[in-house]
């Protein structure tokens, strides 16, 4: 009989609070922010700390996860999420849900924006290319290409009817996106442009790159002639007629530059919602705020500055005729310049390096703004501005560890999980995954949790013992038990001690202790009864179950057994190529398996040391085996992120896990083998929990197979078409969608349901014929159509189709297929709910056989059927649109006009942006008023002084 194994599968993460990949950013109520965690988003609420939802997509069994690489939020609660394989998916905040996933990109996608209206939405990636999204349709636009490598930022402008691109390639584009072409190309960055943005007024746009200055470009429509003209003047350009018809096309004219305070490149540059703040953030621990100052203001400051310049050239001995001329010309021109305009107001300083921030997008009534930054030391951290300084308010750090996750530890019951890393040790509920203490530490290399006792042992790095009281969450004692890195720890099977190897050669055999802390306080401690000098660095340990033997991993590669109570050399086992990282023995004591640098895990015998079987499990060194309990199943994982489940008898593999984004150090497998805990290097944790869904080893591997067969022809179809594809024009548009198997598939089952529907047809037209013969019996319904009619069956296969896949799902299809496709549309266009999808079938088919379908007789009865019919029918739902809006529209002006209610916020903000013009204008009047006075008497004093004389 064929044995039956039970399949482990992942059943939370936790432990991430925002990973490095991406960046986050406020929604748009601004009480939460969304954070990247690996392949999940996490919505934090600010005030509270806590994360109320998590936006998980659901991905298959096997494979790695795909990181998020960009996040954006839109006005309302709509989400749109970036993953590494280029698919976009957009989230509902509110519900948690997901609503339509989008391929589009061969690369990860590496930026996002959507415009104001949230209707639609662009993705900048890796693969070079920009593509256009419609919100609302669910389905790509168009596809710009042009950048010649990948695309770092971008941002709307002229109410999302053009579009600016950075790039890697250090160009920005402009894109008209009415006539989908590149309007104008702008040079003059020196590195790579990491980072675009403009202004909410769209006056300014600025880019950051690796350069020291930050660049700011006028936006042309919004910029007076005169202004225009004398940049040219300014900059050397002839302003005649044949200079302003060449750059009639220009969107953006160089307004200057500005000198940054640091080296670091730009990481990202944002304007704030209200316009009026600039932030720039560093790739380290800065970010420079810059005010950026009105109109009236700005014309000040130049006017300041050109009395300044015009004072220092008086005073260095300019003539007389010179400085009126240049009083005259200060006079007339006062165009500001960048520094006019922006001025540095600040500079946040973070304790660690700075991923990722975004403003939020309610100003808070004492402050000019709120930030939210993402730190690469897994915490997130709030900042309040203020006009001279910044105070942090919050920070979100509680819920994971501040570096990788060195080792993982689980109670005897299976109730606490205790993990370190190099400064905390945190203890969480391992069903939950939630954080219950944290202890501050040394950097724990390797933990245990004490047996029927609420203290925990961990091994640190510099050679000390800490013993941890779980319950009040403090550190006990500091033991200094070896002279170097304490690698492994290992519990004696009788709970009365555990032995520890360290760098320093010893093995150490220890014993519990209780002493007293008080009067009736009591206090676990730990005591050295043995111990035993090796040759080499000890860098595992493992004890048989039986207590009888004890088995140690040496630096030079081999494993060496020994007898537990005389401490005599009992086997050496050796044929590992480098040196042994893990050990372990099976319950029965029959079996040690050995898991080395060298990619290898070998299964031994105990009684002889014979090597039963060494099997070439990771791709990359073997960081972790462990038996389930009772079995001689086992566990591994490596540096290849993968967990791997194998069969130690037939030495076999079981199940390979995938999830973990980088090198997975530790793990920890329950007592009943029904759950494991794994630790890694991307900060997180992950459960894997034993289902009661049943799997054959034969069916295993065939999907394994399947799956490598189907990546390598993947593969060779991508580098086979890669350079056949069409490829359209440098600077122009062309298909959003990419051709996947889903794709494809969906093709092959509308042609088999045309195909069945035909068939059906066909069957319908006999039995009327035989009806017109005589009487037959009643005929009946067809149980592969589910009973539907021909035209229904078709339309229900044709409606399953996501909006964005239909138009790649078509193109597949034979011109007869089509055909019988457009046939079906004059009973599809009566259902008023299929009007859009009828259309949009209709425009692809045309599109696509346009030239034989002119062609075709038997096309034209169609084509001319439809043409009645669609028109009417899309005015039909075009004017019910509209009734619907104006009537929407009727109701907000009534509300309007009854209640005050929607424009209170508007008309405080509006009071008091002119009682503080009116304090200004006090101000001047007063400082005016005070010259005129200071002169008078000055005249006086002179006056009487001459007297005098």
């Amino acid at each position: 009989m064929v044995k039956a194994y039970l399949r482990y599968e992942q059943a939370s993460s936790f432990g991430v609070i925002t990973s490095l990949e991406s960046n986050i950013s406020y929604d748009s109520t601004g009480k939460h922010v969304l954070a990247p965690a690996l392949e999940k988003v996490g919505i934090w609420h600010v005030r509270q700390g806590i994360c109320t939802k998590t936006l998980v997509p659901s991905s298959s069994r096997v494979g790695k996860s795909l990181a998020v690489t960009s996040i954006a939020s839109s006005a309302s609660t709509s989400v749109a999420v970036g993953y590494a394989d280029g698919s976009i998916r957009i989230w509902d905040s509110e519900k948690g849900t997901c609503e339509t996933t989008l391929n589009g990109h061969k690369g990860a996608v590496t930026a996002l924006r959507y415009n104001k209206a949230g209707s639609m939405f662009a993705s900048g990636s890796k693969d070079n290319d920009v593509i256009l999204w419609d919100v609302v349709g669910e389905t790509g636009l168009f596809r710009l290409r042009g950048h010649r490598d990948q695309v770092t930022d971008l941002v709307f402008l002229d109410d999302g009817k053009k579009l600016v691109t950075a790039s890697k390639d250090k160009f920005l584009r402009v894109w008209d996106l009415e006539t989908q072409h590149c309007m104008q190309i702008i040079s003059g960055h020196h590195t790579e442009v990491w980072s675009v943005d403009v202004d909410t007024e769209e006056k300014y746009l600025v880019t950051g790159s690796a350069d020291q200055e930050l660049r700011f470009y006028a936006v042309k429509q919004n910029m007076p002639h005169v202004s225009v003209v004398s940049d040219s003047n300014a900059n050397g350009v002839d302003a005649s007629g044949d200079h302003l018809t060449e750059n009639k096309w220009e969107v953006l004219i160089p307004f200057g530059e500005i000198q940054r305070q640091t080296k670091d490149r730009v990481a990202s540059v944002r304007f704030s919602n209200s316009g009026s703040l600039l932030a720039c953030q560093m790739a380290g621990k800065t970010i420079e705020i810059f005010q950026v100052l009105d109109e009236t203001e700005a014309k000040r400051k130049a006017k300041r500055r050109l009395r300044r310049k015009e004072k220092k050239s008086s005073k260095e001995g300019v003539e007389n005729g010179d400085a009126s001329n240049e009083t005259e010309k200060a006079d007339t021109v006062t165009t500001p310049t960048v520094p006019d305009v922006f001025k540095l107001l600040q500079v946040i300083r973070a304790g660690r390096k700075i991923s990722s921030f975004s403003f939020c997008p309610i100003t808070p009534k004492d402050s000019l703004a709120t930030l939210a930054l993402s730190l690469n030391n897994n915490s997130l951290e709030f900042y309040t501005l203020k006009s001279s300084e910044n105070e942090k308010t919050a920070t979100i750090e509680h819920q994971g560890h501040r570096s990788d996750v060195r080792s993982v530890a689980l109670s005897a019951d299976n109730t606490l999980l205790m993990s370190t890393s190099h400064s905390e040790v945190k203890i969480w509920n391992p069903s939950t995954g939630s954080c219950l203490r944290t202890i501050d530490s040394g950097y724990g290399i390797c933990s245990l949790i004490v047996p029927k006792s609420k203290y925990g042992i961990v091994g640190t790095k510099s050679g000390i013992l800490e013993i941890i009281d779980i319950g009040s969450a403090t550190k006990v004692e500091d033991v200094e038990a070896h002279g170097g890195t304490i690698w492994s720890i290992a519990p004696i099977p009788d709970d009365t001690g555990f032995v520890t190897v360290s760098a320093d050669h010893e093995v150490k055999f220890w014993e519990y202790q209780v002493k007293k802390a008080g009067q009736e306080a009591k206090q676990l401690t730990v005591s050295n009864v043995r111990s035993m000098k090796m040759n080499d660095d000890v860098l595992a340990v493992a004890i048989s179950p039986d207590a009888k033997h004890i088995a140690v991993a040496l630096l030079d590669s081999t494993v060496k057994v020994f007898y537990v109570d005389s401490l005599k050399f009992f086997l050496s086992l050796y044929g590992h190529k480098l040196p042994v990282m893990c050990i372990d023995i099976s319950s029965d004591g029959a079996l040690i398996v050995t898991g080395s640098q060298d990619k290898n895990i070998k299964i031994w015998g105990l009684d002889f040391g014979d090597c039963h079987k060494s099997i070439f499990a990771h791709d990359d060194s073997v960081m972790g085996v462990k038996f389930v309990r009772n079995t001689h199943y086992m566990f591994s994982i490596g540096k290849d992120r993968l967990v791997k489940y194998w069969d130690a008898d037939k030495f076999e593999l079981l199940l390979t896990l995938g999830g973990h984004h980088a090198e997975i150090w530790c793990f920890a497998v329950s007592n009943r083998g029904d759950f494991l805990v794994t630790g890694s290097h991307d900060r997180s944790m992950r459960r894997w929990d034993r289902t009661e869904e049943p799997f054959f080893l034969e069916e295993e591997k065939e999907k394994r197979l399947e799956e490598l067969f189907e990546s390598e022809i993947d593969n060779a179809a991508e580098n086979r078409h890669g350079s056949e594809e069409e490829i359209t024009e440098e600077g122009v548009a062309g298909l959003a969608k990419k051709t996947t198997v889903d794709v494809l598939s969906a093709a092959d089952s509308i042609i088999e349901a045309l195909e069945l529907a035909e068939n059906e047809k066909s069957r319908i037209a006999e039995y009327e014929e035989e009806t017109k013969r005589g009487t037959v019996p009643d005929l009946a319904p067809n149980v592969v159509m589910l009973g539907l009619s021909p035209s229904e069956f078709v339309l229900k296969t044709i409606s399953k189709e996501k909006t964005n896949d239909l138009e790649h799902v078509l193109l597949p299809l034979p011109f007869s297929d089509a055909l019988k496709l457009l046939s079906y549309m004059e009973s599809w266009s009566l259902i008023p709910e299929k009007v859009e999808l009828v259309c949009r079938i209709a425009t692809i088919v045309l599109q696509t056989h346009h030239n034989q379908l002119v062609t075709t007789p038997a096309a034209r009865p169609i084509l001319s059927v439809l043409k009645d019919i669609l028109h009417a029918k899309v005015k039909e739902s075009k004017d019910t649109i509209g009734y619907n809006l104006a009537a929407m529209d009727h109701l907000k002006q009534m509300m309007a006009s009854r209640s005050d209610a929607p424009f209170r916020d508007a008309k405080a903000k509006l009071m008091e942006i002119r009682s503080q013009q009116a304090k200004r204008m006090e101000a001047r009047l007063d400082t005016k008023t005070e010259r005129k006075r200071k002169k008078k008497q000055k005249r006086l004093e002179d006056g009487h002084g001459h007297a005098w004389a």
